[in-house]
């Protein structure tokens, strides 16, 4: 497995730039549930980090602020029994949340008005349905 981290185009994370932790993770695992430390913890030091540009490093620290410990995103995963896909797991969970928070801002919005037509149309059907609601009415005496 590549430890290494693509996070959109040319920007990689070194492995030198990741923390990996393990531990014994709970749930269902039979026999080897007390043995094997499958819980991943991955760790990536966003505020110190040499290999975001700067201007990603900026928009991930703002995004990804209620996340942050002192400028650490960490990812858990322990979902499989199996350290390795849980290794997957969790890198590939952390890939998302970085090129998440590091993608552009969306264009701003330019607001728009309905055409005349469209008014137009909107009010002859409002018009038609009063009418139709007005005819169901009893006559008046």
């Amino acid at each position: 497995m590549d430890d290494s981290l693509r996070v959109r185009g040319s920007v990689v994370i070194p492995p030198s730039e990741l923390r990996w932790r393990f531990s014994r993770s709970g749930g269902p695992g039979g026999q080897g549930v007390n043995t094997t430390d499958s819980r991943v913890e991955l760790s990536f030091d966003v505020a110190g980090s040499r290999s975001l540009p700067p201007v990603w490093r900026e928009r991930a620290l703002e995004r990804l602020s209620g996340q942050l410990v002192a400028g650490v995103l960490t990812v858990t995963a322990q979902e499989e029994r199996s350290q390795y896909l849980n290794r997957k797991a969790a890198s590939e969970r952390l890939g998302a949340t970085l090129r998440e928070a590091t993608a552009p801002p969306p264009r701003p919005r330019r607001p728009t008005k309905p055409s005349r037509g469209a008014v137009q149309r909107r009010l002859d059907a409002k018009k038609r349905r009063s009418r139709t609601k007005r005819d169901r009415r009893p006559p008046e005496p």
